[in-house]
């Protein structure tokens, strides 16, 4: 495989930490959500990087292969759902929805280039035989 593109991001802290990226972009502050014991308000946690990660990843490969296939639609959006799952034996896992948005096309066809993109999409093929992810076009 060839690299094309690499990042770092660290963190320290945990989930009541902070996460930088190396090149400053990225830094703030996590805390645990208050489902989890965390304080109440809104911040920031591993989950919602991670669902703001796949949505944008998925929408991308989505309109890679609107492109390639020359398809006219709208503006496609993706909403990732990420839910942090407790295990029977006490570890933990992730579960994820997709909700995919493709206007000005069949549903038929929306489903197949969810598909294809779900092919692609580098998180996809990361979490494909470890998590669930269900895609659901809106």
């Amino acid at each position: 495989m060839e690299k094309i593109y690499s990042t770092a991001v660290t963190a320290t802290g945990g989930r009541n930490g902070f996460v930088k990226s190396a090149d400053n972009v990225l830094d703030v502050e996590v805390k645990m959500p208050k489902e989890l014991g965390g304080p109440a308000g809104k911040f920031l946690n591993p989950e919602t990087f991670f669902a703001a990660g796949f949505a944008a990843c998925f929408d991308s490969a989505l309109n890679m292969i609107i492109r390639t296939e020359k398809i006219k639609t709208g503006t496609t959006s993706v909403t990732a759902e990420v839910d942090l799952l407790k295990k029977d034996d006490g570890a933990f896992a992730l579960g994820v929805v997709l909700a995919i948005s493709i206007p000005d096309v069949a549903r038929a066809l929306a489903e197949e280039l969810a598909h294809k993109a779900h092919q692609v999409c580098p998180y996809s093929n990361a979490t494909r035989g470890n998590i669930t992810v269900d895609l659901l076009i809106k």
